[in-house]
């Protein structure tokens, strides 16, 4: 397949570069609906550039005229092999650890070393490889896992809320607890510290109950012994 010169297959190489493009488009289009980092043109110049690098890789190793007096030795796909680890740089950028402890990112850092791979396995002339996987990420993240979290374990249907309050007598965190363990939270982590006379206290809950930001924010605020509310929902 590779056994001629680039310059004979101009329309071989604008066909991969035009299907790893549109194939990203299709990852690229599930992030930016999820309003994640990365979207339409990241993952576009991802693919079509790997996609690109790996014909320059393909093409050098077959093309690159014999000489009698040195034995070259090519790997065809070692450039490529380079794309799959220099990746997880850019898809380290997308990666955040909050403040309050969780991770958010891995999912957006994960398509991202897809896109490369989709852009490898075009560029390499596995075209029907690289639709397919396409299908089965799209579809596992769209439809397979929605539907696990709805037959699963009563955990994996758990929302996290994150909440932050204010109050001057620490006393009353032992009623802070057993209102919101009435209201069916449950509490994960706990931190306390000291604010000049306030004693600030951050949450992390879990509940399966469809409790909303407002109904809970403002049930928090009308509260007497609670100062300040600061209250994230993670979805």
């Amino acid at each position: 397949m590779y056994s001629h010169l680039i310059t004979e297959m101009p329309i071989e190489v604008a066909l991969k570069l035009i299907v790893a493009a549109t194939l990203s488009l299709i990852i690229g289009f599930e992030r930016e609906l999820k309003r994640k980092p990365v979207g339409l043109k990241t993952s576009l110049v991802i693919a079509t550039f790997s996609c690109l690098l790996t014909i320059i890789s393909i093409e050098t190793a077959y093309n690159t005229p014999a000489r009698p007096d040195i034995n070259i030795t090519m790997d065809p796909l070692r450039l490529a092999a380079q794309i799959v680890s220099g990746i997880g740089f850019l898809g380290a950028g997308v990666i955040l650890r909050k403040g309050n402890d969780s991770i958010t990112g891995l999912t957006t850092a994960a398509m991202i070393w897809g896109a490369a791979g989709i852009g490898i396995a075009v560029g390499a002339g596995f075209y029907w490889q690289a639709v397919l996987g396409v299908i089965i990420v799209v579809g596992g993240i769209e439809l397979v896992t929605p539907f696990l979290m709805k037959i699963g374990p009563k955990r994996m249907r758990q929302r996290e809320v994150i909440i932050q309050v204010t109050m001057q007598d620490s006393a009353m965190l032992t009623k802070l607890i057993q209102y919101l363990e009435s209201e069916r939270f449950t509490i994960q982590h706990m931190r306390i510290s000291d604010r000049d006379t306030y004693h600030t206290i951050s949450l992390k809950l879990s509940t399966n109950e469809n409790n909303t930001t407002l109904p809970l924010y403002k049930a928090l605020h009308e509260l007497p012994y609670i100062e300040n509310v600061d209250i994230e929902f993670v979805i």
